[in-house]
């Protein structure tokens, strides 16, 4: 196995810059603030930007199919920015999850290939029909059955479905395992948008009555295809989080210098001195775990039977779950009473960490999993 590169290329750096000049201009996160009631906040017109005119929708995806040939590093690091600005895209949803699991089938055959290219270039968003807190390691999902061609069944808290225009549906047939794209216009398509409790990132029920749907894989393949994405999406999640710790970091630590009592700033009280460095440290080891599940999964072997993919993934979800919510715990205590106000971002940040904590398996559920993978006994 060859050894991991942590570091930023050169590439990644400039990306980072792009990303991040385009979320600043549309004034996140405090744009959010001041323009976000208890509606789930979407920015249709950065996802174009995003997605169209930077290409970021198909970065893993290869060129003939639309996308940027590029690899999954490069795809943790606009995740990485987008949970620094909480940007209200469905970045995570389309190009990560939708794209994984459609890479990770037959990403040549028809229509795989077909809705690659519409997600790859931005002309669609794509959604998969599981329950958002589904882990990698989960049982291939049953709520939703097909006879003659058509789908029936309902699946609740899917991330980006009201957004998007085709969902990736897994489902069980006469046959065994599938997966199956579903136009969101096609008949007996419901959409019902729910209440997150992160209102940056849009969730909804989908209920499907008598739908008709393009088969893309079945048998085996199906079920590899949606654990292989599952996996990959959860590894890059944890770039998300990392994101969202350091902003968090970066944000109090400016806070604390500039606010004063006792005619000092409260940064040089020694007991906050030593609760900003524990974040720190936090972020550090998360930073590694990050960057090195995307590295793992960048590698053409990600999924080897020498690949280290499984504990890598487990290892950045446990750490960057926890340290993205300490490190917006903190920020909005030691912003003192501003920290407690809808006026100020940091309640975004602590909601984004809580709900990503949740989303495609607890950081226990990681934790457990990662010791049948290392064979620990329990306890």
């Amino acid at each position: 196995m060859s050894t991991p590169d942590l570091l930023y290329s050169d590439v990644e750096t400039e990306l980072r810059a792009t990303v991040r000049d385009v979320l600043t201009d549309r004034g996140l996160p405090a744009s959010l603030v001041s323009g976000m009631d208890s509606e789930p906040a979407y920015d249709p017109a950065l996802w174009r930007t995003l997605a169209n005119d930077l290409g970021l929708a198909g970065l893993p995806v290869p060129e003939h199919l639309g996308g940027q040939g590029a690899s999954f590093r490069e795809t943790a690091l606009v995740l990485e920015e987008l949970g620094r600005a909480v940007a209200p895209v469905p970045f995570l949803g389309s190009a990560v999850l939708a794209t994984s699991v459609l890479l990770h089938a037959d990403p040549d055959a028809e229509p795989v290939a077909a809705l690659l290219r519409r997600l790859a270039t931005g002309e669609a968003t794509g959604a998969v029909a599981v329950t958002f807190s589904t882990p990698p390691h989960a049982e291939f999902p049953t709520t939703v059955r097909t006879a003659d061609g058509l789908l029936d069944g309902t699946v609740t808290t899917v991330a980006d479905a009201s957004v998007a225009d085709v969902l990736v549906v897994p489902a069980a047939t006469t046959d065994g395992p599938a997966l199956f794209a579903v136009e969101v216009t096609a008949e007996g398509v419901d959409v019902d948008e729910v209440i997150s409790f992160d209102l940056t990132r849009r969730v909804a029920d989908v209920r499907l009555r008598q739908t008709p749907a393009r088969e893309l894989v079945r048998g085996d393949a199906a079920v590899t295809a949606l654990t292989r994405g599952l996996c990959c999406a959860a590894g890059l999640l944890a770039s998300e989080q990392l994101g969202v710790a350091q902003w968090c970091l970066d944000t109090t630590v400016d806070y604390v210098r500039q606010r004063h009592q006792f005619g000092r700033p409260v940064g040089s009280f020694q007991a906050l001195k030593h609760r900003l460095a524990d974040v720190w440290l936090d972020l550090v080891t998360a930073r590694a775990a990050a960057r090195y599940a995307a590295d793992v999964l960048s590698s053409p072997e990600a999924f080897g039977p020498d690949s280290d993919v499984e504990v890598a993934v487990a290892v950045a979800q446990s750490a960057c779950s926890t340290t993205a919510v300490h490190a917006a715990e903190e920020a909005i205590q030691l912003h003192g009473g501003i920290g407690m106000t809808w006026e100020h971002p940091a309640h975004l940040y602590l909601k984004r960490a809580k709900a990503d904590e949740l989303a495609l398996g607890t950081p226990g559920r990681h934790r457990a999993r990662l010791a049948e993978v290392v064979d620990l006994p329990p306890a």
